[in-house]
């Protein structure tokens, strides 16, 4: 008897956080190019609500969020779909993640502000396309045990995370004897911390690879980013701060190479485009032809790699010291990262104090080995604080 074809998988339905963003507007782009695969039910925005008003009339939506209060009275209900229920604040936002109707929620909202949305996503046991990497930075085992607990899923789309994810298919942590994330370098690699004394933000938001919004990319000139990255990866894939390494990769082709206990490194290529990790989160195990660019053999002569330079970009120390110490270190890190980067875009300190203020806070907080959520989000607060009376040395 011959074998009848299998009905193909029907649509996931998805919510997309920081729809407006660099990630968010990706995600929307894969969704518009695989219409029978991906349903668009809920877009929330933080505050550009004009945005999000537009891509309401080309996915119609059920659910629109603008999370921000201070904009809620400027928000024009007519330029909304009828269809599209509007909903504010973090009312809203939790309406959305809870809602039974929605398979997948993407959290691509930058910063620590993405914890609470994946947090309730993940007590409903929805699968959690994760974009936002503080929320395991701050959240660690705390995000790791609620997701085991209620048996939901958290898949990586941080293109170096979704290389990991990819090449462990078959494989858990033990095969492992170290994964290793790629580095751009960004804008400033081979400068010295001389080079780097003066540097202004707008040669610092330059990046040479990757379109992405100024937190980021700001991070990824420090190499902050790669420090968060290295704690994401500790507790997304249930490894020890010594297994894990960063060597930079200046065309950001290789997105990260994992080494297993035999010898054998297998890593994952494509061309530096958030699509193919987003569409990977999103269709898993399922892989179609999709919107993200090919990578074209004809054209690809050498991949090169560099050690990076911890002295120039001392974020990346703090970073493995976080992974290593855990409890309320990779809050107290995050939020003094995202104060500082803030005050540098304000012109308020030096480049290089990024760093310095980091360590500083990191250095005199009161370390709990064991807080409980409540406690992350205070470490959170103090640590913002901190910053915000911080002076240069």
């Amino acid at each position: 008897m011959d074998s009848q074809p299998l009905d193909p998988p029907g649509r996931k339905r998805i919510a997309v956080l920081g729809c407006t963003g660099s990630v968010g507007t990706s995600t929307l782009d894969v969704a518009r190019h695989l219409p029978d695969r991906l349903e668009v039910v809920a877009l929330c925005a933080h505050s550009r609500w004009e945005d999000l008003a537009q891509q309401c009339r080309e996915f119609t939506p059920r659910f629109a969020v603008v999370t921000d209060p201070a904009v809620a009275g400027q928000v024009d209900r007519s330029r909304f779909p009828c269809e599209t229920r509007l909903l504010f604040g973090n009312d809203g936002l939790m309406t959305v993640v809870t809602d039974p109707d929605i398979d997948i929620v993407v959290a691509a909202v930058v910063g620590a502000a993405g914890l609470m949305g994946t947090w309730a996503a993940l007590e409903t046991g929805k699968t959690v396309a994760l974009a936002n990497k503080e929320t395991l930075v701050v959240g660690g085992s705390l995000v790791m045990d609620l997701a085991a607990k209620r048996g939901a899923k958290l898949l990586p789309v941080d293109s170096e995370h979704s290389a990991i994810f990819q090449a462990l298919c078959g494989h858990t942590a033990t095969d492992v004897a170290k994964v290793v994330l790629t580095a751009s370098g960004g804008p400033f690699r081979g400068k010295t911390a001389a080079d780097l004394a003066n540097v202004s933000v707008e040669s610092a938001l330059q990046h040479p690879t990757w379109q992405m919004g100024p937190k980021i990319t700001i991070d990824s000139a420090t190499m902050m980013n790669k420090a968060l990255e290295v704690i994401e990866a500790r507790w997304l894939f249930g490894l020890k701060a010594e297994q894990i390494d960063v060597i930079v990769h200046p065309s950001s082709v290789v997105h990260s190479l994992v080494e297993f206990l035999d010898g054998s490194v297998l890593a994952q290529l494509s061309p530096p485009d958030m699509r193919l990790p987003i569409q990977w989160a999103l269709l898993h195990p399922e892989r179609l032809a999709g919107p993200a660019k090919k990578l074209d053999w004809r054209r690809l002569s050498e991949l090169r790699f560099e050690q990076p330079d911890p002295d120039t970009f001392p974020a990346l120390k703090l970073g493995f010291e976080v992974a290593r110490r855990g409890g309320t270190c990779g809050p107290v890190l995050n939020a003094a990262n995202e104060a500082a980067v803030d005050r540098f875009l304000k012109r308020e300190i030096g480049f290089l104090d990024i760093a310095r203020c980091c360590r500083a806070v990191l250095d005199s907080h009161d370390y709990d080995p064991h807080p409980t959520l409540g406690g992350l989000l205070a470490a959170d607060r103090w640590a913002r604080q901190e910053v915000s009376r911080w002076t240069t040395p």
